[in-house]
């Protein structure tokens, strides 16, 4: 870093005890920051008055330690400004290999972040994110002084309430604003959930492949994972169900992620009836349901056990990432009521509150009819960018590849018999700037498969650039598929 705009603070500064007088101990101690690389090149010192007044000692003590430093070289003076580090420290001082080490050049280098490129799943479009409308709106909430301060811990009571009112209509989810824990963003609800439904070497079932932050979470907390595989086009089995004994079960039912199902009417049913005789919680990620192409959104499961009266405990989870952006971590549960006071106690614990301007502006979004027109608009869109990955991987791999995911969401799941690895082809379409997941990132460990796949997230690939990129993705595959041949 380039210190020539920085000034120093005298912060843990100390004159050593040991030294025969103040004006030495102070040179050694200034010298020892340097040295160090506590103090950078080009950094401007304390002024004489300020250091004699923050240790206590004469003014005349400061000029002397500083004039011996300019002497031998580590600062220098600047007529009118003041004392600064020496771009140059002396020789002498260099010769040592620990001296040569802590003065080693610091400077860091600006990464590239490739997370959002071409084909990375996980990422809406970022180009047609409300920029404009968004930065006003959340500028605006600090000019609300009452909200400077502490704020509610469930979050701000306006937001849940139109929170409630939205998952109401477009989700059928039984809630009210009481039961909504606002958090930041899905995965601190899912650490949250863990923490208050189970207990160290407890079971949940998880979807295989699935979410990879939940096994994380999971394995965090010391819960023991049982995985619930999950076939193209049919799900899960629901006659696997039985056959594990599990204090949860963490699913997404609306958009199964990487695999793209989806559990109609009657699965849901059989699932909810299952949980209710066996007492198990069930933990619904509500991913990517507002993203469907194929048919209407199914109500959710908390929200059709209450309409069908099955008596289970369930744990809802949504996030605003993937309909806006990600970076904006602002997420929600719906919790039974005996249970939010415990979800408040861990969350008191983890975090404290969730940062109130986001809640303020989303709730000016939501109230303008703002959120549901970004809904449609985005659907629209993924739902082209959705059938221009189909007809591109048709015209120029369906030799090899074939689509098994839904239309919904904002990826595709491929796959393929061939032997071409996907863990190579990877790293191999990183090397080109294109970043597509292999499929065994989302499984558990010794997952037995016979087929190879991965995923393509479009969310954020130009509509444009579709046809493009899988020509040349398809290019580096039969490169492979060559390799191996030959």
């Amino acid at each position: 870093m380039d210190g020539s705009s920085l000034k120093i603070d005298i912060g843990d500064l100390t004159l050593s005890a040991q030294q025969s007088s103040r004006q030495t101990a102070l040179f050694i101690a200034i010298r020892d920051k340097i040295t160090l690389g506590y103090w950078e090149t080009n950094s401007k010192l304390p002024s004489t008055r300020q250091l004699s007044q923050a240790l206590s000692v004469s003014r005349n003590t400061v000029i002397a330690a500083y004039e011996q430093l300019v002497a031998e070289g580590y600062i220098q003076s600047k007529a009118s400004s003041g004392y600064y580090i020496s771009a140059r420290l002396p020789e002498h001082y260099l010769t040592t290999a620990h001296n040569q080490h802590a003065l080693a050049p610091t400077s860091l280098q600006p990464q590239v972040n490739n997370t959002n490129n071409a084909f990375a799943p996980g990422v809406p479009d970022l180009a047609h994110f409300p920029s404009k409308k968004w930065r006003r709106l959340y500028q605006q909430q600090f000019d609300r002084k009452s909200f400077l301060g502490c704020n509610d811990l469930q979050g701000d009571i306006n937001f849940r309430q139109v929170l409630s009112h939205y998952l109401k209509t477009s989700r059928s989810v039984n809630v009210s604003a009481e039961r909504i824990i606002v958090t930041s963003g899905a995965q601190q609800a899912l650490m949250m959930t863990i923490m208050a439904t189970t207990q160290p070497n407890d079971t949940v079932l998880v979807e295989n492949p699935g979410y990879t932050q939940m096994r994380k979470a999971l394995s965090l907390c010391n819960v023991n994972i049982a995985p619930l595989p999950v076939t193209p086009f049919t799900g899960i089995n629901m006659e696997q169900l039985a056959q594990t004994k599990a204090k949860a079960i963490y699913i997404t039912p609306s958009n199964q992620y990487p695999l793209g199902t989806t559990l109609n009417i009657s699965q849901r049913i059989q699932l909810l009836e299952w949980a209710s005789l066996h007492n198990i919680t069930i933990i619904e990620d509500d991913y990517d349901s507002e993203f469907q192409y194929a048919h209407r959104p199914y109500p959710s499961l908390q929200g059709l056990a209450y309409q069908t009266g099955i008596k289970v405990n369930i744990i809802y989870i949504g996030t605003f990432s993937k309909i806006m952006c990600n970076s904006i971590r602002l997420g929600y549960m719906v919790v039974p009521n005996p249970l939010v006071s415990r979800y408040l106690e861990i969350k008191d614990a983890l975090s404290g509150e969730t940062q109130i301007q986001l809640q303020l502006a989303m709730t000016e979004f939501i109230q303008a009819g703002d959120l549901l027109r970004h809904i449609r608009k985005m659907r629209r869109l993924y739902q082209t960018k959705y059938q221009h990955m189909l007809q591109s991987i048709e015209k120029y791999s369906y030799k090899h590849w074939q689509v098994i995911s839904q239309a919904a969401g904002l990826h595709v799941t491929v796959k393929w018999q061939v032997p071409v690895c996907e863990k190579r082809f990877a790293k191999c379409t990183l090397q080109q700037g294109i970043i597509i997941r292999p499929l065994n990132y989302y499984e558990q460990p010794d997952t037995k498969r016979n087929w190879h796949g991965i995923v393509l997230g479009f969310g954020n690939t130009h509509l444009d650039d579709i046809p493009t990129l899988i020509s040349k993705l398809y290019a580096i595959f039969i490169s492979l598929l060559n390799e191996q041949i030959q």
